[in-house]
């Protein structure tokens, strides 16, 4: 189907792509000009938030690009799978918390489990998901300028061909960003209906959960425990390793760390730390889950609901086949803080280099490639950065931990709230706009922040939140510590009262203190 030359709206793009989800439409949805004779300097294979980006910034560097891929939409899995529908779950899961806690007091009524449906949640978000693909579809072509192929998969010929359709096109260069999927660990059942990862939960749940087992310690192991136990399906997470402790987070401070885990116990979820699955049980559907606990013994525990948060692996064989392109042990390629490969003109981009999986870095690998590729040295070092995860409260954190801190640097000094010493439930702070409430009714809810400074030097070398409304924040803090800021600076700074981060005010109190010390 050529659009090139056809100007859609946000309705009509929203039906094209339903009708090629379906299959009604099987046909590549083009926008290229077939007109223009000059050679593409890039091909995307792939057009989630690296692909895209990447294409849009090569383009407005005067290259000419071609992004192409199997989905009928630009945006990749964020919206359509992954992110997204995260988001509203744990934005579900915070307001249901906040109903459960608050439940027959003031002018709440009683929270009625009935109501509060995983199904449901999953029904309003496919019935939604399309919007942004639309104004992605839409905004690519009308206002980017981009070339794409949309319903087609792209096929690697060689390090300058693509075939897509029974078509070839050829470029200088190809940037390969065609993503992770879940990598479901290998136990005896785990093919079993009931199973189901982020993605099959969104494409083929039909029907209500009513007990919850979670195989994995990740963030979606979190993220997703944390929504299934608001909704009031008994959650219990099965981890090898402690929560928050897997290898993709860094940074992870132990006093946030404590009061996030010890905040999903309070919600009654069972996490069961140093335990490994041994069999998915059930006879044409999952019936339980066998577990060797971490004392060695064994336990089986009954449900009708698995989820898989053991993390992902990415889809790279197909390139190991063409090109030959380096891969780590995990299948993970290998590239250069230029996003070079091991073949020259293949660059790889987002979660196809492995951790960090994150939106961020996605987007900035597809905009370092372009830039190389245009002829501009450019580098992307993506070992530091802000992360972030949600359990009913938004949890952030940035820079070091206090540990590490201390490691490092020889006179530390911590701001806390609630400081050491002083129980989370005999204060009502830190609070701000979410927490208000809490902080008159159930003061241990109202979360948890700590910055760490460098005494010596005075700046700022950690931040960690536990709370709501901070982490667009964190995206700055980063920046700022890069900068250096120290805590005079901080105290310089005019925030908003009540501000979700009390890092500035508390600041503020120590900005005046020749030699720092803790507070």
């Amino acid at each position: 189907m050529d659009l090139r030359n056809t100007v859609l709206s946000m309705d009509e793009w929203t039906e094209l792509i339903h009708r090629a989800e379906t299959g009604e439409i099987s046909e590549p949805l083009e926008n290229v000009d077939h007109d223009n004779t000059s050679p593409y300097d890039a091909i995307f294979v792939g057009g989630g938030a690296g692909g895209r980006f990447g294409s849009a910034y090569l383009q407005a560097r005067g290259g000419r690009q071609l992004v192409v891929d199997k989905w009928p939409f630009l945006g990749g899995s964020c919206p359509h799978q992954a992110c997204v529908p995260h988001h509203l779950f744990s934005e579900a899961a915070r307001e249901m918390d906040y109903m459960r806690w608050n439940a027959d007091t003031l002018w709440f009524g009683e929270f009625d489990d009935k109501r509060a449906s995983i199904r449901d949640l999953v029904e309003l978000f496919k019935a939604g998901r399309n919007n942004p693909h639309a104004f992605m579809n839409w905004q690519s072509k009308e206002q980017l300028g981009m070339e794409y192929i949309l319903n087609a998969e792209a096929t690697v010929i060689d390090a300058h061909t693509v075939e897509v359709a029974g078509q070839r096109y050829t470029a200088r260069n190809l940037v390969l960003a065609t993503g992770a999927r879940s990598y479901p660990p290998d136990i005896p059942g785990i093919e079993l209906p009931g199973v189901y990862d982020f993605a099959t939960l969104i494409e083929e749940l039909d029907y209500e959960p009513s007990r919850c087992v979670i195989i994995g310690g990740s963030k979606i192991a979190l993220e997703y425990g944390s929504f299934f136990q608001a909704a009031g399906c008994q959650t219990t997470i099965v981890s090898r390793s402690p929560l928050m402790r897997t290898h993709s987070l860094h940074h992870v401070d132990e006093d946030l760390r404590t009061y996030v885990v010890d905040g999903m116990r309070k919600r009654g979820m069972d996490i069961l730390e140093g335990a490994h699955p041994i069999e998915v049980i059930g006879n044409g559907k999952v019936t339980g889950v066998r577990m060797r606990l971490a004392d060695g013994t064994e336990q089986t525990i009954d449900t009708d609901f698995v989820f898989l948060g053991t993390g992902e692996r990415p889809h790279s064989q197909p390139f190991v086949d063409a090109l030959g392109v380096q891969v780590d042990d995990k299948g993970f390629i290998q590239v250069d803080s230029r996003m070079r490969t091991s073949v020259p003109g293949v660059y790889a981009i987002g979660d196809l280099i492995g951790a960090p999986m994150e939106m961020f870095k996605a987007r900035k690998c597809g905009m370092t490639a372009a830039r190389n590729i245009m002829g501009e040295p450019y580098e992307f070092d993506f070992s530091e950065y802000p992360d972030f995860l949600h359990t009913t409260y938004e949890v952030t954190w940035v820079g070091l931990t206090e540990a590490e801190a201390r490691q490092r640097y020889d006179d530390v000094a911590v701001i806390q709230m609630p400081p050491k010493g002083i129980r989370d439930d005999e204060l009502a702070l830190p609070c701000s706009e979410g927490s208000m409430l809490y902080a008159f009714t159930r003061p241990e809810l109202t979360g948890f922040q700590k910055a760490i400074y460098d005494s010596k030097t005075r700046r700022l070398l950690g931040a960690h939140h536990v709370g709501f409304g901070a982490k667009d924040a964190f995206q700055y803090l980063d920046h700022l510590i890069r900068k250096g800021i120290t805590v005079d600076e901080m105290g310089e700074m005019n925030e908003l009262f009540i501000n979700p981060d009390h890092f500035i005010q508390l600041s503020r109190l120590r900005a005046g203190q020749h030699n720092l010390t803790d507070l």
